[in-house]
C-alpha cells in the first residue's frame, strides 16, 4: 500500500537529486512546474517531504509548491504503480456506466481508488474527461486507452499487464 504523505522521509540522495534539478533551472521560481516534472520523473511522486525540500531550495513557501502540486492533475502526491489505471468519469463516460467500471477495477485489484496493489503493479484513479467520449466509457492504463467497455471485459485486459 502506499505511504502517507507525511510519512515519507527523504534520503541524502534524493534530497541531492531535487537540489540538482533546482539547480538545473536556476533555482528560479518561474521554473516551479518545470522542477516539479523533473523530480516526478525521478522519485516517482510528489509527497509532502519532497514539496518542502523544493520550496527550501528554491526559498519559497512549500504552500505555494503545494498550490502547484493541488491545482494540475499531472502531479500526484500518491505513489502510482507499474501501470497506473485511470478511469475517466466524465459526462459521456458516467452516463454510459464508468462507476461500474471503477466497481469492477476495485473489486479485480483488491484496491480503492487513489491506492496501488501490493505488488506495486498498478494504481487506481479517476479523470474528469481524457477526450475521448465517442469510445466512452474509456479507461487508461498508462499511455494506452481502452474504449467501449463492459465490466466484463476487464479481467481481460488486465490480463494483458500482468
Amino acid at each position: 500500500m502506499h505511504t502517507p504523505m507525511n510519512k515519507y522521509e527523504l534520503n541524502d540522495s534524493h534530497k541531492k537529486t531535487i537540489k540538482e534539478i533546482c539547480e538545473s533551472f536556476g533555482n528560479k521560481h518561474g521554473e516551479l512546474i518545470n522542477i516539479l516534472h523533473r523530480t516526478q520523473e525521478k522519485l516517482g511522486y510528489l509527497p509532502e517531504a519532497v514539496q518542502n525540500e523544493i520550496a527550501l531550495n528554491l526559498d519559497m513557501p512549500l504552500a505555494k509548491v503545494y498550490g502547484v502540486v493541488s491545482f494540475y492533475s499531472f502531479f500526484t502526491m500518491t505513489p502510482k504503480g507499474k501501470y497506473p489505471i485511470s478511469v475517466c468519469l466524465g459526462t459521456a463516460c458516467f452516463v454510459r456506466g464508468a462507476e461500474r467500471i471503477v466497481e469492477t477495477l476495485e473489486e479485480e485489484l483488491k484496491i480503492k481508488v487513489g491506492q496501488v496493489t501490493e505488488d506495486g503493479k498498478f494504481s487506481l484513479d479517476c479523470l474528469r474527461c481524457i477526450g475521448a467520449c465517442g469510445l466512452a466509457p474509456v479507461i487508461l492504463i498508462g499511455d494506452d486507452v481502452h474504449g467501449r467497455l463492459t465490466p466484463d471485459m476487464i479481467k481481460g485486459i488486465l490480463k494483458q499487464y500482468k
